[in-house]
């Protein structure tokens, strides 16, 4: 601007006395000094102000700390009786009559069928009649053998008569019994299958079924992995076998209800089932009522306490390829991504086994924000479900 200026006063038409061109010159500095102010005045328009300072991205933490989880398991069981007793008529005959009400309670020995006997009777009445003359023959023959009246050969074939009459007698008498068909075991009986008028016999179908249903069994399949991690957890220590008394489990209904009586371990199989990879187990629940019913489809559930496990949200574990990662804020709000070993699930929580320890602050919200070493504004992390609702997943 100064340079401009100079060149007006030096440039001036009256000290040089050259009026045409030094009026050209004098047109041309005006000009440029124009041009001048113009560009310094959209250069300072344009100047953008300093960039300001990176705020650290906030985020909401959790601060790890000890507590008693309860952790469920559950599985899809089928129930059956304690006894599942199938009968069967032991001798071919027509059923004459029915004599048990079906879907009653039972006792061991009530008569539930009875077959035509006439057949069997008559069998019976001639088998006697034999037996009874071999039992004459013999009581002749013994006063004789002493007197040497007759050898001892005609005894002994008379005795072998008498023997294998009477085993024929009591076979009839046996079918004769057997045409009066019988409950075999205390239980509700089920619906029958066989009509009055039926021809029927061992060859045929089941007359009907008698269930004890008080107790009643559950079955349910045990994955192999939580049958090695039973095994390592407990068998493995002083005083594992009689864990197994100690465990109780609930029973859900298909309507969701709580079965309000506690079942206990019974018995496991002696082989995994080499298509599901499962290993079958029973347990025993109360039915004093008989409101369960052989049959029926329930859960089966197993509640144990893990003592002062470390949780946090689920939300905050990251899964990379089978791994499993955390972001934890430590010194001057300083992030340090680091792995853990995961447990169970609980609820919207997830135990950790290793890798953290009480005091931790760990990243629930935000973790898009965050890498190793960056440096955050933690905020406490309020969420009430978060310590709410604890209850592990069905797998």
């Amino acid at each position: 601007m100064k340079h401009n200026l100079a060149c007006i006063v030096e440039r001036s038409p009256i000290d040089q006395g050259e009026p045409r061109s030094a009026l050209a010159n004098f047109l041309r500095c005006i000009i440029i000094a124009i041009a001048a102010v113009v560009l310094s005045c959209q250069a300072g328009c344009n100047r953008k102000p300093p960039a300001a300072a990176m705020l650290p991205p906030d985020v909401e933490v959790i601060n790890v700390t000890p507590r008693d989880v309860p952790v469920y398991r559950e599985w899809i069981g089928t129930l059956d009786g304690l006894v599942h007793a199938h009968v069967h008529p032991q001798v071919n005959g027509y059923l004459l009559a029915v004599y048990y009400k079906e879907g009653t309670l039972l006792k061991r020995g009530d008569l539930m069928f009875e077959i035509d006997a006439r057949p069997f009777q008559a069998v019976l009445d001639q088998a006697m009649a034999r037996l009874g003359k071999d039992e004459l023959d013999v009581n002749r023959l013994k006063p004789l053998i002493q007197e040497n009246a007759v050898s001892h050969q005609e005894l002994d074939d008379a005795m072998q008569a008498y023997l294998g009459d009477k085993a024929a007698a009591d076979q009839a008498r046996l079918n004769v019994e057997f045409t009066k068909v019988t409950s075999p075991i205390d239980g509700l009986a089920g619906l029958a299958t066989a009509q009055i008028g039926d021809l029927v016999g061992p060859g045929t179908e089941e007359l009907t079924t008698v269930s004890s249903v008080n107790p009643i069994k559950a079955y349910f399949p045990v994955s192999e992995q939580d049958y090695v991690r039973y095994m390592k957890k407990y068998l493995d220590q002083p005083g594992g076998p009689e864990h197994e008394a100690e465990i109780s489990l609930d029973l859900i209904l298909v309507d969701g209800t709580l079965y309000p009586r506690k079942g206990q371990f019974y018995a496991v199989d002696n082989q995994i089932d080499p298509r599901t990879g499962a290993l079958r187990v029973a347990a025993l629940f109360p039915n004093p009522e008989n409101t369960l019913l052989p049959g029926q489809f329930a859960r089966v559930r197993h509640t144990q306490v893990q003592r002062d496990a470390l949780v946090i949200p689920q939300r905050a574990v990251m899964e990379l390829q089978g791994s499993y990662q955390v972001a934890v804020v430590g010194e001057g709000d300083k992030v340090q991504i680091r792995m853990v070993k995961v447990g169970e699930r609980a609820g919207s929580m997830w135990i950790i086994e290793d890798g953290l320890k009480t005091g931790d602050r760990v990243v629930v919200e935000g973790l898009q924000k965050v890498r190793d070493d960056t440096v955050v504004h933690p905020v406490p992390f309020t969420e009430s479900t978060a310590t709410n609702s604890i209850q592990t997943e069905t797998r």
